[in-house]
């Protein structure tokens, strides 16, 4: 599908339709610096573009709070990975597995499998210690407490002493 069809032809959405139309075979490498430069973006970037492209996710500003949620289908818990990275990026990733059985086999396989992540830099008002996730029916909901706002400074009085 083009994304000219939808009037999509930023930059931005022009580098990811890119992106997202490099075969596997021709990815770099990602063995050399020099040679991954050469022949463009490597395999890990490429497949990390993808999980990122392929999750969606709503993001809310709440008067106390961030709240970050995302669809999780059939996901439990221990798929699920919610966690901080360079001091302010939060990282939401897991897998989603096919089940596999030898007594049957797939006729039409539509829902996505394998891995997805997103990354998200949270603002300077964002409380680091403060973060909490909760999946429920599906639905990942990571919640981000704000800091307080800092106190206002008060002006200082100076006496005036006559001399």
């Amino acid at each position: 599908m083009d994304a000219r069809m939808f009037g999509l032809e930023t930059p931005l959405m022009a580098a990811l339709q890119h992106l997202l139309d490099v075969p596997d075979g021709e990815a770099g490498a990602g063995g050399d610096k020099a040679g991954a430069a050469a022949s463009g973006p490597t395999r890990t970037y490429v497949r990390d573009a993808r999980a990122m492209a392929a999750t969606p996710a709503d993001v809310k500003e709440l008067p106390g709070a961030y709240s970050f949620v995302v669809d999780m289908p059939g996901l439990g818990t221990g798929d699920i990975k919610v966690h901080v990275e360079d001091e302010r990026v939060l990282v939401i990733s897991g897998e989603r597995r096919r089940e596999e059985r030898e007594d049957a086999k797939y006729l039409r396989m539509e829902r996505r499998m394998g891995k997805f992540m997103r990354k998200f830099v949270l603002p300077d008002n964002a409380d680091m210690d403060k973060i909490s996730a909760v999946c429920k029916d599906g639905v990942l909901t990571v919640n981000v407490e704000k800091l307080p706002p800092p106190e206002p400074k008060k002006p200082k009085t100076i006496e005036v002493k006559v001399a």
